[in-house]
C-alpha cells in the first residue's frame, strides 16, 4: 500500500505534463536549429558562386560544410549544401551526463529560398568537412593616387583630355577596374568603376569619380545611394556634372 501512494504523485504528474521529451530528440533539435540559423546568415539575393556559398557557411560558427553542388546561386536551383550541425541537452532526472549530437542538414541559396525554410535532414557524406579558399578581395579603387596623378590647371588655362589619359595609364590600374574618360566643355570627367559580377543587382558599384577644370581638380566618391544598381552615380556624366547628395 506505502509503494502505491508513492507512485500516485508520480503517475499524476506524468498524466499531467506528458512525457518528456528525450534528451537525444532534444539536442537534435538543437542541431536543426543550428542549421536554420546558418540558412538565415547565408541568406541574400547577392549573386556568389558555389565556392564563395561554402566558404562562408565554413565560417559560421559550429557549421560544417560536408557537401556543395551547384555553380552559383543565380543559375538553375542555385548553391545546395550539406551542412553538419551539433546540438546537446541534459535532464539531470535522467542523463548521467549532457547528450550531443550531430546531424547534418541540406540547406538551398538561391533568390527563390524561403526565408526560415526549415533545413532537411539526411545522413552525414563519409568523409571529413570541406575546406574552402577565402573570396579574392576586390581591387583597390587608387583615391590617393589618382588624387596626385591628376593635373591642375590654373584658372585661366585649358585642360587638356590627353595629358588627364596619361595621368591614368601611369597608375597602371589593377585588372578589374575600368576607366572612363569624357572631356566637354572644357572640363574633363573621369570614372574608375569596379567591374561587378555578372547579374550583380543589389550591391552598390564600387567606384571613384574625379573632374578636372581650369582652378579646381577634384576627386570623390559618390554617396552609396547613387551607387545603387539603376542609379547613374558611377558615370562620366556624374563627373562632369555632379548630382546633389541626398538629404
Amino acid at each position: 500500500m506505502r509503494r502505491i501512494l508513492l507512485l500516485a504523485p508520480l503517475l499524476l504528474l506524468t498524466a499531467g505534463c506528458g512525457l518528456p521529451q528525450s534528451s537525444e530528440s532534444e539536442a537534435a533539435d538543437g542541431a536543426r536549429e543550428a542549421a536554420r540559423k546558418a540558412g538565415e546568415q547565408l541568406d541574400g539575393r547577392r549573386p556568389r558562386t558555389a565556392e564563395e556559398v561554402g566558404w562562408a557557411a565554413s565560417q559560421i560558427e559550429g557549421v560544417e560544410v560536408m557537401r556543395v553542388t551547384g555553380t552559383s546561386t543565380q543559375d538553375g536551383d542555385g548553391v545546395d549544401l550539406v551542412v553538419r550541425t551539433s546540438g546537446s541537452a541534459y535532464h539531470r532526472w535522467v542523463d548521467l551526463e549532457e547528450i550531443t549530437v550531430r546531424r547534418c542538414f541540406t540547406l538551398r541559396v538561391s533568390p527563390e529560398s524561403r526565408w526560415r525554410e526549415d533545413p532537411h535532414a539526411v545522413d552525414c557524406p563519409d568523409g571529413p568537412a570541406l575546406a574552402f579558399a577565402p573570396p579574392p578581395e576586390p581591387p583597390r579603387l587608387p583615391g590617393g593616387e589618382l588624387r596626385t596623378a591628376l593635373p591642375r590647371v590654373p584658372r585661366d588655362g585649358r585642360v587638356d583630355e590627353a595629358e588627364v589619359r596619361r595621368a591614368l595609364a601611369a597608375l597602371d590600374l589593377e585588372p578589374g577596374i575600368r576607366a572612363e574618360v569624357e572631356a566637354d566643355g572644357g572640363r574633363v570627367g573621369v570614372v574608375l568603376l569596379v567591374e561587378a559580377a555578372e547579374g550583380n543587382r543589389v550591391d552598390p558599384q564600387d567606384c571613384l569619380l574625379a573632374r578636372v577644370v581650369p582652378g579646381t581638380t577634384e576627386v570623390w566618391v559618390p554617396p552609396r545611394v547613387q551607387r545603387m544598381p539603376g542609379e547613374d552615380g558611377c558615370t562620366v556624366a556624374n563627373a562632369l556634372d555632379p548630382a546633389r547628395p541626398p538629404h
